[in-house]
């Protein structure tokens, strides 16, 4: 039982679609004022961007924290990743016509925000 949890817990698969349920549920949630189907598309198109965000999201951290040396090895992956998924979820609401944009994006990007500072630090502290 523990070898096929430990597969589901490192499967990119399950991280996204656990990614794509909790932020498109929550974007349902953040426009559920609206009429249908504004808070479904909103669940959808954020539900996607969480899912893409979270498969790449580990490894620009990787990526950047490797290419920076010193104190901008920790501040600059978070800032990067933070400044990225903002842009991304931002302009991608914004064209799908979400109505409530602010609070939909809210949640994800504090969560991808977070984690990034907590896995560049990580990987930070852990340099030679």
């Amino acid at each position: 039982m523990k070898t096929a949890l430990a597969r589901l817990a490192k499967s990119s698969a399950v991280h996204m679609g656990f990614a794509f349920l909790a932020m498109g549920a929550w974007a349902v949630f953040a426009n559920r004022g609206h009429a249908m189907p504004d808070p479904l598309l909103a669940g959808v198109v954020q539900g996607s961007l969480s899912a893409c965000i979270t498969l790449f999201l580990k490894r620009f951290i990787e990526t950047l924290v490797a290419r920076h040396e010193g104190l901008s090895g920790l501040v600059l992956p978070p800032f990067y990743a933070g400044l990225t998924s903002l842009t991304l979820l931002y302009a991608i609401h914004s064209l799908a016509g979400t109505p409530e944009i602010l609070a939909t994006i809210t949640v994800p990007l504090t969560v991808a925000t977070s984690y990034a500072a907590l896995y560049t630090y990580t990987l930070w502290s852990a340099r030679p």
